[in-house]
């Protein structure tokens, strides 16, 4: 009897050594791999191309904050790698933006400075796949905390995209705050080789426009302005490829466009802002003809 109570007592045992071996012992499912690395990176570095950002570094880190991979864009300043990898440490270390660090920062925590291994700067975002987050990515040494920001959400996007959308380019996401940026100085938000978009600002009337090229499709976010389309362009000039400017309009139409309206011009119409608001906001779509 007591050889069978063994026995049994040994199979028993095996069976749950066996269990436990097969058990799931954690929730960690997706690790970011050198190649995924490379992909935010070129993702960040093409942004970085798209709105004309030189001199930015692109660190990545896993979630334990160990650097995978860093590319140095021309241009860029010696701190510039310690910082990119700062922000992205912090990002992947906490799970959370470091532009919500340096917004507490600012508001009067100071005492958060003091904390070990710790960058609260703007352009660290972390990078989620599968529900998880597997790493970040920091930026340093683009035009602007806000354009940190901007190359480091492209980035971070890159891996969600891949997956969700293989079937066509990546969606892109600008946040309030970076479309707030672009608006205040007039900048590009996202220009790919079929369209760009604008979020432009005006303060003055500017000079008669001629795209060869391009359709401008019009969105007025804020303010009014007269604006003058068709007609005969006065004095033109090309100024780049497919670019004319001129001082005037002879004929036309003239509206009064103010917020929530759009307008497209077509390719090789004169446009001109004549009159407007200060500032007067507006997005504009330019689709690019061959």
């Amino acid at each position: 009897m007591r050889d069978h109570v063994i026995k049994l007592a040994s199979v028993l045992s095996l069976a749950l050594l066996s269990a436990a071996s097969n058990a799931n012992v954690t929730d960690k499912k997706t690790t970011l791999t050198l190649e995924g690395a490379r992909h935010v990176i070129a993702t960040a570095a093409a942004q970085a191309k798209r709105v004309n950002a030189p001199g930015a570094v692109i660190a990545v880190v896993d979630d334990g904050g160990n650097l995978v991979a860093l590319e140095r864009l021309d241009n860029t300043f010696a701190a510039g790698s310690a910082i990119a990898t700062g922000k992205a440490r912090t990002a992947a270390l906490f799970k959370r933006p470091t532009k919500a660090f340096e917004q507490t920062v600012n508001n009067g925590r100071t005492a958060m400075v003091a904390l070990p291994d710790f960058t609260p700067l703007e352009g660290g975002v972390p990078i989620v796949a599968d529900g998880q987050v597997v790493g970040a990515i920091g930026v340093s040494g683009a035009a602007s905390a806000a354009q940190d920001e901007q190359l480091a959400q492209a980035g971070a996007g890159a891996l969600t995209a891949s997956k969700a959308e293989s079937k066509g380019e990546p969606v892109t996401y600008l946040d309030r705050s970076q479309v707030s940026a672009a608006f205040a100085k007039g900048a590009p938000l996202w220009e790919t080789n079929e369209y760009k978009v604008h979020a432009s600002r005006r303060e003055k009337p500017g000079l008669v426009e001629v795209h060869e090229h391009e359709t401008d499709v019009v969105y007025v976010v804020e303010g009014s302005a007269t604006f003058v389309t068709g007609g005969t362009l006065l004095n033109g000039k090309t100024v780049s490829p497919g670019e004319i400017r001129g001082d005037g309009i002879d004929g036309g139409v003239e509206r009064r466009i103010t917020k929530g309206d759009v307008i497209v011009v077509p390719r090789g119409v004169p446009h001109w802002f004549k009159a407007t608001d200060n500032p007067f906001l507006y997005f504009v779509v330019k689709p690019i003809h061959p």
